[in-house]
């Protein structure tokens, strides 16, 4: 039976497992998708569907794939293509609210990405919730890294399989398992907060990431199914991507640094749901709250860092919303700015992070000079020795990268803002190109990241001009060096 747009109140739980690209420029290809539909008001499930999928290159499904989801080329050598199962994927998730974990980052770009290739239009959700970014904010790191398989182990649901089905049906679980010891402490606050059987600081970790080899059964290698329920019963309201109440018991501790409360939504970059390494792409978070503060005395000075006096930086916190802090990094009293020549690309453009319109949110690696790591060490230091003095309950995230075998060659992150105009997109920072005698502005026809990675490929040297911001969101804090400018030099 047809279901129309006004009978779509189910929330579509899903999940797709990926190869996992072991080359620079190869994408993702979708192996398996599963999802459920559940109604809204009694948690239950209605229907799910789920299927292998073969992906146009069999190579792409390497060792490396099979060992993070058990899914080998012999599994998915008869199950259909994705154009195949197109229309049911778009009949199941078109028009319903969107679920799962980690989705907004992963999950939903391949969709989007899998529908490009064949040349159709992508799903659309009327409301997304991303439950690793709800289950953050809301429940905490007392599960530790908040991870599925992290989660399930905390709650004993067992071990996660890191198949779809199994994965968001174990997702609705865990939802269920929060949402019912969040109610018990939010009815007995003083009890559950002074006398907690669950410590809100407690962490557990698992490295358990060994995947189930996919079993071979007769079954075929995809199916539906769908209880008779009428759907008309279980109508809520909808609204867009979904925004979450920040109010709290005044008995809960205050996080002056969280800036939760100006998030238009739970669309910012978080730890990585996942092992699977196509999921753990980056440590580097960024903050969609995070405010490049103005200097209101009308300095616009960038400095080198051989220019500046450690002993004149300051570390404070500042006043910023509603009794909420940030903390502010200052140089004699201006806000801090730096510009940096001759800089190594040491990794080019990143676009794993994405933001909730499937827009790359963008950053490369750059070598750190000695006098510049210098000054951003302190920098780090002081700004974590604040945010816990003040009591802020974020972990902190070093700025400064120095990778185990490589810790003389350190490394630092530049984000490339993004300014959406309504429907237009461009690039914050400003570009331009330096040849031998010539300096001029870079100019971009349209928004496509594949500009920018041919300007910033391993090996060229820049110029770069950053802010140096704080944030702390989601409890995560640190320092994120946002470009203003950047001076390409030709090769």
């Amino acid at each position: 039976m047809a279901v129309t747009a006004q009978d779509r109140s189910e929330i579509a739980f899903f999940d797709v497992e990926t190869t996992v690209p072991t080359r620079p420029g190869q994408g993702f290809a979708i192996l398996e998708f599963g999802a459920i539909l559940v109604c809204p008001r009694k948690l239950v499930e209605l229907g799910s569907y789920s299927t292998l999928i073969r992906p146009a290159d069999l190579s792409h499904i390497s060792s490396l794939s099979v060992r993070c989801n058990g899914i080998t080329k012999d599994a998915v050598i008869s199950a259909p293509s994705f154009a195949e199962i197109a229309d049911v994927v778009y009949d199941f998730l078109n028009g319903r609210i969107w679920a799962g974990h980690n989705i907004l980052r992963f999950d939903c770009a391949r969709i989007r990405e899998a529908f490009a290739e064949i040349n159709r239009p992508a799903p659309e959700p009327k409301g997304t919730i991303d439950s690793l970014a709800l289950l953050t904010q809301r429940f905490g790191r007392r599960a530790g890294d908040m991870k599925m398989a992290s989660l399930a182990t905390y709650f004993g649901l067992g071990k996660q399989t890191h198949r779809s089905l199994d994965d968001v049906r174990m997702n609705l679980e865990v939802l269920k398992y929060c949402a019912t010891v969040l109610f018990l402490e939010s009815s007995l606050p003083d009890v559950f907060t002074d006398n907690s059987w669950v410590s809100p600081n407690a962490t557990t970790r698992s490295r358990n990431n060994g995947k189930s080899p996919i079993e071979q059964t007769s079954s075929p290698p995809h199916h539906i199914t769908r209880e008779n329920v009428s759907t008309n019963e279980f109508m809520i309201p909808v609204v867009g991507n979904v925004k979450l109440s920040m109010t709290e018991s005044n008995s809960a501790r205050v996080n002056p640094y969280d800036m939760s409360g100006l998030a238009v939504g739970i669309e910012g970059p978080l730890p990585e749901d996942s092992m699977e390494e196509d999921k753990i792409v980056s440590t580097s978070l960024e903050s969609a709250t995070s405010v490049c503060y103005e200097n209101s005395s009308g300095s616009n000075d960038f400095l080198e860092p051989d220019n500046i006096s450690i002993s004149s930086i300051s570390v404070t916190l500042a006043p910023f919303y509603r009794g909420l802090h940030r903390i502010q990094i200052s140089h004699q009293s201006f806000p801090l700015q730096l510009q940096c020549v001759s800089l190594k690309v040491r990794f080019g453009i990143s676009t794993k992070f994405l933001d909730h319109a499937g827009r790359p949110r963008l950053s490369f690696v750059v070598d750190a000079p000695p006098s510049l790591c210098k000054i951003l060490d302190e920098i780090d230091s002081l700004a974590k020795k604040t945010s816990a003095d003040s009591g802020s309950l974020s972990e902190w995230r070093t700025l400064v990268s120095r990778k185990p075998g490589f810790f003389n060659y350190p490394t630092v992150r530049l984000q490339l803002p993004t300014v959406v105009d309504g429907e237009t997109s461009r690039w914050a920072t400003e570009m331009y190109q330096k040849d031998s005698s010539v300096t001029q502005k870079l100019v971009f026809s349209r928004f496509d990241v594949t500009e920018l990675e041919s300007i910033f490929t391993p090996g060229n040297i820049i110029d770069a001009y950053f802010s140096v911001d704080t944030y702390d969101y989601q409890q995560n804090a640190g320092i994120r060096l946002v470009a203003k400018k950047v001076i390409v030099h030709s090769s």
